[in-house]
């Protein structure tokens, strides 16, 4: 590890950080994009399972500021969290058996697709007494077995499947379906980096710096995110777009070869 490394693992990290306070979920989807192409990981399973490191440890802090504040449903988050957790390691075993450079060319169509939810995705639903079910139950294990899946698979949070998904089983507000999809990032992130780490495919200094740098970079999002509050759209807008565009970057370099 050089000293330039260092330094990108530090700024790719306070990027990551900084993205996630300004505009939500979906900020770490950067991750392992930056880890390849910037930081100079030459192994895309060693990015994705040093993410997935950075992804357990940024949201449990996020989760213990939910926490505090009363907007984490603890019933449903576990109900979710524990179906996700499976899905979890076994789209993480999944992805190891995927060759490196088709894992990136499938990342990128993920990218494409995330950036059109974060367009298209509407908040609106509104049911705070919300509790865990027989009715929403099905829903949430469904859906939490599915999402757990793609976020192994890929090593991300997942935060923007895991938020609608929550919204769309019980119908809690964003802010209860931010707060406690935290708890099922914290889970996910977990088993795929215990995954990653059983075959070696975490680069523990890597993972340091990514949560170091985000742990800066998050405090400095938060700030700006008060202050840009009334051009949130715009900002969700700007962030889909570059991660667009990052993907199609990826789609072009990778399918050149």
């Amino acid at each position: 590890m050089t000293w330039a490394q260092l330094a990108l693992g530090f700024c790719s990290g306070g990027l990551i950080g900084l993205l996630l306070g300004l505009v939500g979920g979906g900020g770490s989807i950067l991750a392992v994009p930056l880890l390849v192409y910037v930081v100079g990981v030459p192994q895309p399973h060693v990015a994705i399972g040093t993410s997935a490191v950075a992804v357990a440890v940024n949201a449990v802090v996020g989760l213990l500021n939910h926490a505090r504040a009363g907007t984490v449903k603890w019933r449903c988050a576990v109900a979710f969290a524990i179906s996700g957790g499976m899905g979890a390691l076994l789209g993480s075993t999944a992805g190891k058996m995927v060759d490196g450079q088709r894992l990136i060319v499938l990342f990128a169509v993920l990218m494409l697709a995330i950036a059109a939810l974060m367009v298209l995705r509407r908040d609106d639903a509104s049911v705070p007494d919300v509790r865990l079910s027989r009715e929403n139950a099905p829903a949430l294990i469904g859906l939490g077995l599915a999402s757990g899946a793609v976020s192994g698979f890929f090593g991300i949070g997942g935060g923007f499947l895991i938020v609608p998904a929550l919204i769309f089983a019980t119908g809690m507000p964003i802010l209860n379906a931010v707060g406690t999809s935290l708890f099922a990032i914290s889970v996910f992130g977990l088993a795929t980096a215990v995954n990653y780490a059983r075959s070696g495919l975490v680069d523990w200094g890597f993972a340091g710096l990514l949560i170091v740098g985000g742990f800066v970079g998050s405090l400095a999002g938060a700030r700006a995110a008060w202050r840009l509050a009334a051009r949130k759209g715009v900002m969700n807008a700007a962030f889909a777009a570059m991660i667009a565009l990052v993907a199609v970057a990826m789609l072009a370099r990778e399918l050149s070869r």
